[in-house]
């Protein structure tokens, strides 16, 4: 089946759920989503709405969910070496060397995120699935690119997994010519109707591109490709691992078997469209009550031009009862109004979480759990669909990527496995931490001291806790090789030193005098001389004389 034919399929039951989405745009974010994509959008005037509670709660939530997943500060992921493997393939002893080692894969791969514009993309999609409850996000080479719901469509089998999935875009055909032959670009006829995609008139006409993709049944892998005039797009054909696609379709809330999520703002919607019909009554009732009007009698004396004329402080000839003052006398109902928009105000705010204000300069660990906690207990299950349809498969397609351009060292899956920490019951290596230090506390208040320097290592405790907060301890901590290395120099010092000391005992004493013993004086030269590196050479004493034989026979060089 053509792409297009699959596409317009599709869209059918697409309908309702884009209907919704665009009314809760026009009340939220009037830019965000609009009607089924049939033409390039025009620089037309949008709805403005009557209140601003929509667009602020929506931008405030967006947020929120954008710390709580990509945090600034911190990682999202672990890499952990499996329970199973060790003690079997890997020795248990260099658990915190690979710990060290995964901590800056860890690093590598966040400032991989951070150099890229992935933030940015997945904030927008964020503010689609709170809106419309549906997002497409397209991990390609050139970074992620985001569809909303007036773009695609999706076909998901009885237990939520995709299927289909099919794109629609306009491309201008000049573009488009460039990389095409001419027999996929019919020349257009002027003012002739076209229906096989394509807006005939002009060569600035924009070409309707399908990007059709699917899963293959026999080897699981993710393929697609593209199609204009029903026709397959050469060079469009492209293919990925099963657990590395880069089509990630996401969904806010799920019902049983329905393709397409709902959005926050569905759950409200009856609460924010009686805060616009409330917002636009009091706007144009208060506008109402506050325009002043003068009445003159017609059977006055009383000019009405010369009141409209007369300055202020002007004396004018006329009688004050000939003038009256219309007022609306509205003002109860007014307050009444005002309070009913105050009372949905707090429950729209409570429940996009606008009320709760950050009051740090600096994104904290602390924060970032505050933060999920929050999310978690406002809005349900949110993290758990969020890290099944956008966490893993984000991270899988960002390790693969850095993989497969050598970015990052080649991580065996049998072995190492990637543990997603953005959910409230772990705060990745921030817990870690905490748990760390409380169990050494923990052994030296109850135990002491003795017993914790006697049982525990401290090299390794110091190994496991720069792991736990991700910190390089490249020429930072001191290596074995090093504190044995300085451990003999002390030793070799402390020698020296004992040493010199007796050597200076042994001057003090009588049988020392080197005039009265020269052997003995010479001793001691030769003694100082071998411990502060300056033997003489040149001048060696005579052989024979006030020394011993040297004794080398059965002794190792």
């Amino acid at each position: 089946m053509k792409a297009r034919d699959r596409y317009t399929k599709l869209t059918r039951g697409r309908s309702q759920f884009l209907d919704t989405a665009v009314e809760c745009s026009r009340l939220t974010l009037p830019y965000l989503i609009q009607e089924d994509l049939s033409s390039r959008p025009t620089h037309q005037k949008l709805h403005t709405p009557w209140q601003s509670i929509g667009s602020k709660s929506v931008v405030n939530l967006a947020a929120k969910l954008m710390l709580a997943l990509i945090p600034p500060q911190t990682t999202f992921f672990k890499l952990q070496i499996r329970d199973d493997k060790l003690g079997e393939e890997i020795d248990p002893s260099v658990k915190s060397e690979l710990d060290l080692s995964f901590s800056k894969m860890e690093r590598m791969v966040m400032d991989y995120i951070n150099a890229s514009s992935d933030r940015v993309v997945v904030h927008q999609a964020l503010k689609h699935l709170i809106v419309s409850g549906n997002a497409l996000i397209f991990m390609g080479k050139d970074g992620l690119k985001n569809y909303p719901l007036n773009r695609y469509v999706v076909n998901r089998d009885g237990n939520g997994n995709i299927c289909e999935i099919v794109t629609k875009e306009l491309i201008s055909r000049r573009i488009l010519a460039a990389d095409l032959p001419e027999l996929l670009l019919p020349q257009p006829a002027v003012n002739s109707p076209g229906d096989d995609g394509y807006k005939t008139g002009s060569d600035d006409q924009d070409v309707e591109v399908y990007t059709y993709v699917r899963k293959d049944e026999k080897s699981g892998r993710w393929i697609w490709h593209q199609e204009a005039f029903d026709k397959i797009l050469p060079g469009s054909r492209s293919t990925a691992p099963k657990n590395a696609n880069p089509w990630l379709v996401l969904r806010f809330n799920t019902v049983d078997g329905e393709d397409y999520g709902r959005g926050r703002v569905e759950e409200f919607l009856g609460d924010i469209r009686s805060l616009e019909g409330l917002s636009q009554a009091l706007v144009e009732g208060s506008a109402a009550a506050s325009k002043v009007i003068f009445l003159v009698s017609p059977s006055s004396t009383t000019k009405p031009k010369t009141i409209a004329d007369a300055g202020n402080g002007a004396i004018v000839q006329g009688r004050p009862d000939d003038v009256g003052v219309i007022q609306v006398g509205k003002t109860a109902d007014f307050r009444t109004a005002a309070e009913q928009m105050q009372n949905l105000e707090r429950r729209v705010s409570e429940a996009f979480l606008v009320l709760q204000v950050r009051q740090s300069e600096r994104t904290t660990a602390e924060e970032v759990r505050l933060t999920q906690m929050e999310l978690e207990q406002q809005l349900g299950g949110l993290f758990s669909l969020l890290t099944v349809e956008f966490l893993v498969p984000y991270l899988n397609r960002t390790l693969h990527i850095l993989q497969r351009t050598n970015t990052i060292p080649k991580i065996p899956k049998d072995l190492v496995r990637p543990e997603i920490v953005a959910g409230v019951n772990a705060l990745g290596r921030g817990q870690d931490q905490q748990s760390l230090v409380s169990f050494i506390q923990t052994i030296a208040q109850t135990m002491g001291p003795e017993v914790m320097a006697k049982f525990l290592d401290a090299s390794e405790y110091i190994k496991r806790l720069a792991a736990a907060q991700g910190i390089d301890t490249l020429n930072l901590v001191k290596s074995a090789e090093t504190m044995e290395q300085e451990k003999q120099q002390q030793m070799q010092q402390m020698q020296q030193q004992e040493l010199l000391k007796q050597a200076g005992q042994l001057a003090g004493a009588p049988m020392a005098d080197p005039s009265k013993n020269p052997a003995m004086g010479r001793t001691l030269n030769d003694g100082y001389d071998q411990l502060t590196g300056n033997a003489n050479q040149a001048n060696p004493p005579p052989e024979g004389e006030g020394q011993e034989a040297p004794i080398t026979e059965g002794l190792e060089t």
